[in-house]
């Protein structure tokens, strides 16, 4: 993969694009990455010997943890997948086991393949796409089909029919032939794009009942089975061409593709590129002592062994945990990473603490990073035909309220400037679609006169920012 072959420093630069300071975690993800490619340049043998530097992130909430593992996972198309350690429930009782976490990446894994392969195919399935729908606008003359006298011929038709749905015959005229031409033509240059057309499709997979959990874990598919069973359902839709088209596109590309081969391409993705993304482990850390109360301690050790190297089985097959990248994260403010139970410390060996962020840190994320929240806002309010501009006075005025407001009463990090920023333009927002066309500038007064008096009372404060 072209993607993996990125050096740390290019992968810091991409990072730095979207997310402010936290050099330091920023470093070591980027080794990590590159260590992955370094592994592949290696002999079968000893890539087996090599496993992934698992990493802690220590700091509190809104300072970047999930977002440098999210984009870390973007940058190189890499499976990635989110989970709280806390929705996890020991292996006896009622919730989701740890495996779920595996399953998950797995099926982020299809769609990513999926998404490489039906761009492959793409040409070949417009080319289809179109014709069925021309067909559609100019249906041929209906041959009629002549039925067997066999009653038990008959039947076995009618079952073959359902089982694999034939299009019924048709007569072509030469003036059928000469429109099909010219409609062809007018939906190749988007001409009847708004014209509204009714089309026959298959009928989306609807998802089997929650008991396919438990069979999923034995690596049993009841949607499949099911499906096998039961014969393609075809309905009708009534939808624009452009829309139409976007369906028959979507229909004709998974009939061009193997699912066989993208259920295994998958799993070799996410065996060797996967990213499992463990937040709030800090939460248990704790040993429990109530009764009645499910032992937190009895979670961590059913993450060891899948941190460690384990199979699991999936709807698509088994796959080995060994070579997944593992990046757990939390504020670790009532514990220490030492309340861990050793062997899964062990397995944890970077260790990353991330900054408290500044009223200067909150500048920069407020106007440097690609999709900085102020230039979110100004293309927001924009579509209303309102121009806003934010003097550097006002946006240093809304970082030092954001900084006041995390230090005096809970520190949520970033998030805070999304609080902020909504309540300081909530008037605008909602005036916007009425106002005429024109200019807004957003000064210091204008933040003080909206915030000021909130951020000075610590107990409104706490409410509404």
């Amino acid at each position: 993969m072209n993607e993996l072959n990125k050096t740390p420093k290019e992968i810091v630069s991409e990072l730095d694009a979207y997310i402010i300071g936290q050099q330091a975690a920023k470093k070591s993800v980027a080794v990590a990455l590159r260590n992955r490619y370094r592994r592949l340049q290696l002999d079968e043998k000893m890539q087996q010997d090599i496993t992934p530097k698992n990493m802690l992130m220590i700091g509190p909430t809104g300072v970047g943890k999930t977002e440098i593992a999210r984009r870390l996972a973007k940058i190189v198309n890499a499976p990635f997948v989110k989970v709280e350690a806390t929705k996890f429930t020991e292996v006896g009782y009622v919730g989701r086991d740890v495996e779920s976490m595996v399953r998950d990446l797995v099926e982020n894994a299809i769609q990513i393949v999926e998404k490489q392969q039906y761009s492959k195919v793409y040409s070949q399935a417009v080319k289809k796409a179109n014709q069925r729908l021309v067909k559609v606008l100019v249906p041929g003359i209906k041959k009629e089909q002549k039925q067997s006298g066999n009653q038990f011929e008959q039947m076995m038709n009618m079952f073959n029919a359902a089982q694999q749905p034939q299009e019924p015959q048709e007569e072509v005229t030469e003036e059928i032939r000469v429109n099909r031409k010219t409609i062809l033509e007018q939906l190749e240059k988007g001409i009847l794009d708004s014209r509204e057309v009714t089309i026959e499709i298959e009928e989306p997979k609807k998802a089997a009942p929650s008991m396919n959990n438990g069979l999923e874990q034995m690596g049993i598919d009841l949607n499949e089975t099911l499906g096998a069973l039961s014969p393609k359902k075809k309905v009708e839709r009534t939808v624009t061409v452009k829309e139409a088209r976007e369906l028959l596109i979507q229909e004709e590309s998974s009939k061009l593709v193997n699912d066989a081969d993208i259920h295994s391409e998958a799993i070799r993705l996410a065996e060797s590129s996967g990213i499992i993304f463990i937040d709030e482990i800090d939460k248990i850390t704790s040993k429990s002592q109530q009764s009645g109360e499910v032992s937190r301690e009895g979670v961590q050790r059913d993450i060891l062994p899948i941190v460690e190297g384990s199979q699991v089985n999936t709807k698509y097959g088994a796959i080995q945990t060994d070579h997944i990248l593992f990046i757990a994260s939390g504020a670790f403010h009532l514990s220490k990473p030492s309340d861990l139970i050793p062997e899964l410390q062990g397995r944890f060996p970077i260790r990353v603490e991330l900054d408290d962020l500044t009223a200067e840190d909150f500048v920069k994320i407020l106007t440097e990073p690609n999709n900085a929240l102020v230039k979110q806002y100004i293309a927001l309010i924009g579509t209303e035909n309102v121009s806003v501009t934010f003097t550097i006075e006002a946006i240093e005025r809304i970082a030092n309220i954001a900084f006041d407001v995390n230090r005096d009463t809970d520190n949520i990090g970033a998030r805070r400037l999304h609080t902020i920023l909504e309540k300081l333009l909530e008037d605008l927002l909602f005036e916007a679609p009425e106002m005429q066309m024109g200019d807004i500038t957003i000064t210091e007064s204008y933040v003080n006169d909206k915030l000021a008096s909130i951020a000075q009372n610590e107990d409104l404060s706490r409410y509404i920012l």
